[in-house]
């Protein structure tokens, strides 16, 4: 058996990942811009100053700079109402020069976050959370790919690591990871093609019996809780492939949702936390964002 400090699985570098993704993104921006005479913008909303979010909407500034894409952040204070809310949207709604909308979540409690998130007009829908792209989602024939998930599919696919008649196990229920994620994968066929659909996905949550019995049994295991380093070597499969959603700070360190030094002992493959799924979900962001600008140019 390996001793403490060795690691023995494959580290999934994400970072370099994305940046493959984001030099093809620049050539189809630059192409599309020289053609139409149109540059993709994202507008993104953010209310109240939660930390996290801050960063998280200068990245996606950053990741638009480098694709060639233009990025507009609109501010509103902590105390704004769902009506003022559903305002900005309709605004953004409404100008032709912006490709795409995403409101930064989480918004303050005060504000009805479903009502907004029906709101934003679905053909500049880019985090896919609109009842209309969640439906065409699960019936196999999505317009947008929400970004997490598909990043974590992007990640398998560019490490060569198919899903197809793989056992995958999604730890989290939510509609952001847990939810859309086992929806692409169960899927015949992906934008990526079959090998990257077709798997057998559990989803566990909360109240899973003997939780530890089933991601021991899965071939690719996804954490998406939100609970820092739950994810312990008992409970991975050896050689098992695991990919770690979450993100948190314990004291100074950002940790996963899974124990990486002792998990990545047993698994054949894992995502490291900061530098793993994160950098592919601003980029798969971005990559709707050209997928907004090409639709809306053929509606208009």
């Amino acid at each position: 058996m390996p001793n403490s400090t060795q690691t023995t699985a494959r580290i999934l570098d994400g970072k370099a990942i994305a940046k493959e993704i984001q030099k093809e993104l620049k050539v189809d921006v630059t192409k599309f811009t020289k053609e139409t005479g149109i540059v993709p913008k994202l507008a993104a909303v953010l209310v109240g100053e939660d930390p996290a979010s801050q960063v998280y909407v200068r990245n996606k500034q950053l990741a638009c700079e480098r694709v060639g894409m233009l990025s507009e952040l609109h501010r509103l204070p902590s105390d704004t109402t769902t009506e003022t809310l559903l305002g900005w949207v309709q605004r953004l709604n409404a100008d032709s020069a912006t490709s795409g909308i995403l409101v930064q979540l989480p918004v303050p409690k005060q504000i009805e976050e479903l009502r907004v998130l029906d709101a934003i007009d679905w053909r500049k829908d880019v985090d896919a959370f609109h009842p209309y792209n969640v439906g065409l989602l699960s019936q196999g024939r999505p317009r947008f790919l929400p970004c997490t998930p598909y990043g974590v599919v992007q990640i398998l696919y560019r490490s060569q690591l198919p899903t197809s008649g793989k056992k995958v196990c999604v730890i989290g229920r939510s509609d952001i990871v847990g939810k859309p994620l086992a929806s692409m994968l169960v899927q015949r066929t992906s934008p990526l093609g079959p090998e990257w659909a077709n798997a057998t996905v559990t989803i566990c949550h909360s109240r899973t019996p003997n939780l530890a019995d089933v991601t021991r049994d899965a071939d690719i295991l996804v954490a998406a809780i939100g609970q820092p380093e739950f994810v312990r070597a008992a409970m991975v499969k050896p050689g098992a492939t695991v990919i770690d959603v979450g993100i948190n700070r314990v004291g100074d360190r950002l940790v996963g949702d899974v124990a990486f030094a002792e998990v990545a002992q047993v698994a054949g493959a894992i995502t490291p936390v900061p530098g793993g799924v994160g950098p592919l979900t601003v980029t798969m962001l971005l990559s709707n964002t050209m997928i907004a600008a090409r639709l809306q140019l053929e509606q208009n």
